[in-house]
């Protein structure tokens, strides 16, 4: 088995993998080969891959999280093919990812578990801290968009200029349930993150406005016919009015009326609106990762 830095050319078989272990999560194969080839500024991104006899079989990325100001190491949950578990392929990503990140003096380190991976974790020294709930729909019918309450009107991203839309986000993510605070959202790596991701739907992705105001939005990542709903948010001055349902419903018709026929999505096991906006719109649970964090 051979362990080395991902690299571009690596995009289309780390996507298949995904999709062959974790099917419920989208992220196509341009914009892994962009996010390989040209990371977030300042987070020392990197990707790392397993290979057997040529193959890939395993993947990990690490990154410093420049969005929170709690200064913590980022690794991602790691990819395994099943025919090649239990050989030390994700021994090896996790402790090759762990020296990166550790390198950059953070306090603490993040990662994630399926609920089978739960003690690979723990004996690494992470301890499962919060549950993720991940959803899907199949989008045969499109959903109902209801109507807007008054003083508000829809808009795609393709309408609005950039900051309009990160100043929603910044202001709607500070108090979403996690593990790392999420107070410190800069603008250049959220700009390269999100808003030029080639994945990113701007027809599809919706918000919500009070004027020239973005007071709720929902980003929809595309692949083909997969979508991924990757942030909805309300302004705290905005909430209770519906506007998560709002923007989601609108963005889900919108993604089905231009081909998108399954959308999945993840929450935070305490964020009960919205799960309950999810469930509301038909969305069933397809799986479950756990937050696990470890101290240095």
């Amino acid at each position: 088995m051979k362990i080395r830095q991902a690299v571009p050319d690596d995009a289309p078989a780390v996507v298949a993998l995904r999709a062959t272990v974790y099917p419920y999560l989208v992220r196509g194969v341009e914009s892994t080969r962009r996010m390989i080839a040209q990371p977030p500024p300042d987070e020392h991104w990197a990707a790392f891959v397993a290979q057997r006899q040529g193959e890939l079989v395993g993947w990990v990325s690490a990154y410093l999280n420049t969005n929170s100001s709690a200064r913590v190491g980022e690794i991602s949950l790691p990819h395994v093919h099943p025919d090649h578990r239990g050989r030390g392929a994700g021994s090896a990503l996790v402790a090759v990812a762990t020296e990166h990140v550790e390198a950059f003096g953070v306090r603490r380190l993040r990662t994630w578990a399926t609920p089978e991976g739960l003690d690979f974790a723990r004996r690494r020294g992470f301890e499962p801290s919060r549950e993720a709930r991940y959803s899907a729909l199949e989008l045969r019918q499109p959903p109902t968009v209801p109507a807007p309450p008054a003083g508000i009107r829809l808009a795609s991203l393709a309408e609005l200029d950039d900051k309009q839309v990160y100043a929603a986000h910044a202001a709607a993510v500070v108090d979403e349930p996690n593990d790392v605070p999420n107070d410190a959202l800069a603008y250049d790596a959220w700009r390269t993150e999100i808003w030029e991701n080639v994945g990113l739907d701007h027809q599809a992705s919706t918000a919500a406005l009070v004027g020239e105001t973005v007071a709720g939005f929902t980003l929809v990542i595309r692949d083909g016919e997969r979508m991924w709903s990757a942030m909805t948010g309300t302004r705290p001055e905005h909430r209770g009015r519906g506007l998560a349902l709002l923007v989601k419903s609108a963005a889900l018709r919108r993604a089905a009326e231009d081909g998108v026929t399954a959308a999945y999505t993840g929450n935070d096991a305490a964020n009960g609106p919205m799960l309950a906006v999810n469930a509301r719109l038909g969305y069933r649970p397809v799986g479950s990762q756990w937050s696990c964090v470890k101290p240095l």
